[in-house]
């Protein structure tokens, strides 16, 4: 489990290369990442992981992301940089919003995985059909939590076989596990047993693709 105090001195290490003899402290790291110090203080007391700020902060230093997740060695890194691989989040795009299509033209950066990742995504030849973007809301906690970063398979959309799939409807961008109906209609399933299911006709539901793995916020 990803805990953002673990991540701090890392953070801190980069940015120190920048700022010469100078103490580094949290405001500094804040305003780095862009983030309000306040929200950035409550973030690191709830060791909650601001991903997106995460994403651009490594894209700008030039700096992989396994290092400050996983804690491996920059020489490991650049001496298997062949066994990694890069999949496209799209950082602006939300799940179980509203919104519509999901439009793959929008803005986005990639995300490097690591070869144990990429194992459980599928496999590396999986890795072209593969996309990224945020979970918003709660409605299917426990498995997936607001701010999670999910990965879905574009090429995987039998939703036969079960599991949980990204689909856009005339209302917007879910993420739902799904049952199709006799009667044409498909039934959007939340885990939260708070949430009622919800039917939509099938014709009208465009299957983005199936949820295949995921990178908690907490």
């Amino acid at each position: 489990m990803f805990n953002f105090k673990d991540m701090l001195p890392k953070i801190k290490d980069v940015i120190s290369a920048d700022m010469g003899d100078k103490k580094v402290f949290d405001k500094d790291v804040a305003d780095v990442l862009g983030i309000n110090q306040l929200t950035f203080a409550t973030m690191k007391n709830r060791g909650k992981i601001p991903y997106e700020e995460i994403l651009n902060f490594c894209a700008e230093k030039k700096i992989s992301i396994n290092w400050l997740f996983y804690d491996q060695a920059t020489r490991s890194l650049e001496a298997q940089t062949e066994k990694y691989a890069n999949v496209r989040y799209f950082g602006d795009i939300y799940a179980s919003a509203g919104g519509g299509a999901f439009n793959y033209e929008a803005e986005h950066e990639m995300i490097s995985l690591d070869p144990l990742m990429i194992g459980r995504l599928g496999g590396e030849r999986e890795m072209k059909n593969i996309d990224s973007i945020n979970v918003l809301g709660d409605s299917m906690e426990p498995t997936f939590k607001d701010g999670d970063i999910i990965f879905m398979n574009r090429t995987q959309d039998d939703i036969r076989k079960g599991g949980v799939f990204v689909v856009s409807t005339p209302t917007g961008l879910f993420v739902k596990r799904l049952s199709l109906k006799s009667d044409g209609m498909l039934d959007l399933i939340s885990d939260n047993v708070h949430y009622s299911v919800e039917s939509v006709d099938a014709g009208s539901v465009e299957i983005v693709g199936k949820v295949v793995g995921s990178m908690s916020s907490f």
